[in-house]
Order: structure tokens, then sequence, then C-alpha cells
């Protein structure tokens, strides 16, 4: 396995690899079990399996938040390593952004939904870096898990809109026999927190009406940001003891 830190790095490499089917995993890091399985899905479907590890600032929007954000870089590269990845991307935010945060993708008023009311600037942010890791790496095909499910539905139609010869392949939700989704916010609740929040899961799962669900997470002391409908999907977004979780289901 090869670590590249630099796009100048990178794009020598990349012309090395030439017309070999590529198949990119863009993460922030703190990597579980859904980011395996991304990775295992992407070693399958090509030659040649591309992580990118990078905590976009440009994404968050309160400071403490990108300040908490888990960082296990060399427990990271050691899971891609076991996993078999060929590359990883490891930029710092000068490269990706050699001119601060100068020009940047904007979304469409009708997506302003969901993380895009709650969290200003995040989609914004995320479509910013993946159009640039997207044309860096150029992969045949990149993998998003749909825990994030409004993120991966923006960069698949962000994809499509400006032509981007990618092929954006979503991975259905890891989850622990508690029903909690696999993120990199988990490690950062108590062990007892972890356990409440998979009510979070069994709220959507088996209420009623997102109403109905809204007053079950609140009842196990969420902070609730929203609980709504779109897509034929239930989301819900919530803090726990002061960690922000996200979660969305099929409606059935």
């Amino acid at each position: 396995m090869q670590v590249w830190h630099t796009a100048g790095e990178w794009m020598d490499r990349r012309r090395a690899i030439g017309a070999d089917s590529i198949g990119l995993v863009p993460t922030m890091g703190a990597l579980h079990r859904g980011h395996a399985a991304l990775v295992e899905r992407c070693r399958r479907e090509n030659e040649v399996a591309v992580a990118s590890i990078f905590v976009n600032p440009a994404q968050f929007n309160d400071p403490r938040d990108l300040s908490r954000y888990p960082r296990t870089l060399e427990k990271d590269l050691a899971l891609l390593e076991d996993l078999a990845v060929d590359d990883v991307f490891v930029p710092n935010a000068a490269e990706l952004y050699p001119r601060g945060y100068a020009f940047r993708v904007e979304a469409a008023r009708e997506t302003k939904v969901m993380e895009a009311v709650h969290r200003p600037g995040f989609l914004e942010g995320v479509m910013t870096v993946v159009l640039k890791l997207l044309n860096l790496i150029r992969p045949g095909r990149a993998y998003f898990g749909e825990k994030d499910f409004q993120q991966l539905k923006t960069v698949r139609e962000m994809a499509e809109d400006f032509f981007v010869p990618t092929e954006i392949v979503a991975c259905p939700t890891v989850r622990g026999s508690s029903g909690l989704a696999e993120s990199s916010r988990n490690a950062l609740l108590s062990n007892a927190a972890r356990q409440k929040a998979a009510v979070l899961f069994r709220a959507l799962t088996t209420a009623p009406s997102p109403q109905e669900a809204r007053t079950m997470i609140e009842q196990q002391g969420f902070a609730v940001d929203y609980v709504e409908e779109h897509w034929g999907r239930r989301f819900a977004a919530a803090f726990l003891d002061g960690v922000r979780l996200i979660d969305n289901v099929p409606l059935s």
C-alpha cells in the first residue's frame, strides 16, 4: 500500500495507473466496520482500490465539532492495509484548498432540508471536496454509505449535473446488534450512551409517524434536530451527550 500526501505525487501515480479500473472510498478517517464494508466492495469491483482520508473543514459549521472529530490516522492506515487497499490519499487542507475556500459548489434552494438547514454550508462543503477528489483520483466508481443518505443523493446528482464520469455506488448501512448505525462519532460516546443511542434506529423503524418517533427519541434524553420523511425514507438527527448522531431507514 502506498500513501500519498500531495496532489502532485498522486497525479504522477495516477498517470502510472493508466486505464485500469479504479475505485475510490472517500473518508474522513476514524474508520469503522461501515468503512470496511465500502472498502471491501471497492476491492472486489476494481483493479485498483483507493481510499482518501481528509477531515474536510469546509463541511463543519461548528469549529468545536471540527476540533472534536476523531483522528486516528495510524490505526486507519493499518486497517486499510489489512483490507488490501492499493493507494491512500491523505492530503492536508492546503493541498485541497490552495486558495483557501475561494471556490465552492453551491446547493440548489430545493435541497435545503434536514442537514442543509441544520448545518449551514455542510452540503456545499461536501460537494466541493468530493468534486475535487473525483477530479484528482478519476475513479470509475466511488463508494458512499446510505447512512449519510442526503449526502449520497446530493453527491450523485452533482456528479450527474457536472458530467463527472464516475459511478456513485450506494452501499447499505452497517449496524451493530442493537441496530445502532456504525459512525465515526460513536467513538465519542460513553458505553452507556452508546447503548441508549440505539433508540434512534428503534424509533425510526417502529413509530407510526415522524412526530411519534421524535417523541420516543426525546423521551430518552436526546435533543432532536429533526425527524422527517423524504425520498421514501425516514430520517433523524439528534444530540446525545453532546454528540450529534444521524440515521435513516427506508419506509416500508
